[in-house]
């Protein structure tokens, strides 16, 4: 299938600024979703973002379009989240931010005041203890094995791409996902356990 980012890409790399917003607002929440899952520190990850897209828009005129753009743009922003993880281990200043367990007051669960119909109490205290038992595993993963799972899982992409992203070969992808799974199915093989037999 044609690259839809194609003209965009195009007239951009002709030094279209507004074709180059076209691509950056389509594509920012991504990005930054990326880095967050890479970083851990809600601070960085609009730097991270921005720093992408500065990167991505100098580097245009040797784009050559042999892959996707976003695979292209997500290789960038990869790059740029590792380049910012050797600058915290260099610099460890611990923020307030990566302090955080990740149950911050501004993102209030959306089901606490109110239930919709169907659910109970006791679903709802299931459901978010598979939550912070997926996320605890997120977060214990090596930076290798949640890149490649958040880039699969969450990012939708293909092992080809992935492995186009990450640079490495494609056995290697495959083997880093099957093991965050594992590490992942791991954390909540016990929690499912004490629930065995119930509905989720």
């Amino acid at each position: 299938m044609p690259d839809a980012d194609a003209p965009f890409v195009d007239r951009a790399r002709r030094g279209d600024t507004r074709a180059f917003e076209m691509l950056v607002l389509k594509y920012q929440r991504r990005i930054e979703r990326l880095a967050a899952r890479m970083v851990r520190d809600t601070d960085l990850v609009p730097d991270i973002a921005q720093e992408t897209f500065i990167r991505a828009w100098r580097a245009l005129p040797q784009f050559r379009g042999e892959s996707a753009f976003y695979t292209w743009l997500y290789r960038i922003a990869v790059n740029t989240a590792k380049k910012a993880l050797v600058e915290i281990r260099r610099d460890p200043v611990v923020t307030e931010a990566a302090l955080g367990s990740g149950d911050d007051a501004e993102e209030p669960s959306r089901v606490e005041n109110e239930l919709t119909d169907g659910e109970t109490p006791e679903a709802v205290m299931a459901s978010k203890e598979v939550a912070a038992a997926v996320n605890a595993a997120m977060e214990a993963l090596s930076d290798e094995l949640r890149q490649a799972i958040t880039l699969r899982e969450i990012e939708g992409l293909s092992y080809d791409e992935i492995a186009d992203v990450m640079d490495c070969p494609i056995g290697t992808v495959r083997s880093r996902i099957f093991r965050a799974r594992e590490a992942i199915a791991a954390r909540l093989r016990p929690l499912l356990q004490t629930r065995e037999g119930e509905r989720w």
